[in-house]
């Protein structure tokens, strides 16, 4: 479950606000990603949404790691997540909050390994807890040419 190092994902614009994203696995296909209007067309999710489905399905695949042991059965796990858009005092959106919110089926509740997983799934979760924790973003704007236009640090 656990990944080290680094990768890199690409996305490039492919009209207005839409953004096609490529992964580095080669069984992944290309993501859609676009803002609602009236910037774009609500054609793909737009970062937000992909924020709130990381932090969701990070907390749900921590649990289901947790309790493997116990083998879980397909489709005992299903998550909502609801995240929360406001302005900061430069009147700027922001996420403001991801609430989620896990249902187990009554076949996990019989699991002896539950009670101990409820105490630990969530320090195992990479996005949420490097999320809760703010992560340093540092920003670079090139030309084609390779000249650095803008850079910035995330700390």
């Amino acid at each position: 479950m656990s990944e080290q190092g680094q990768f890199t994902l690409e996305l490039e614009q492919l009209e207005d606000y839409a953004f096609k994203v490529k992964f580095d696995l080669p069984k992944a296909p290309d993501l859609l990603m676009d803002e609602p209007p009236p910037l774009g067309e609500r054609a793909g999710p737009n970062a937000s949404r992909l924020l709130a489905a990381a932090a969701a399905n990070c907390l749900s695949a921590s649990l289901v790691y947790c309790l493997a042991r116990d083998e879980v059965p397909p489709h005992a796990v299903k998550t909502q997540a609801t995240c929360r858009i406001v302005r900061d005092e430069r009147k700027r959106l922001r996420v403001g909050g991801i609430e989620v919110r896990i249902t187990v089926d009554g076949r996990l509740l019989e699991t002896a390994r539950l009670k101990r997983c409820l105490d630990l799934f969530e320090d195992f979760c990479v996005v949420t807890a490097s999320v809760r924790a703010g992560i340093p973003i540092d920003v670079e704007v090139l030309s084609e040419a390779g000249d650095v236009l803008h850079s910035s640090g995330g700390e």
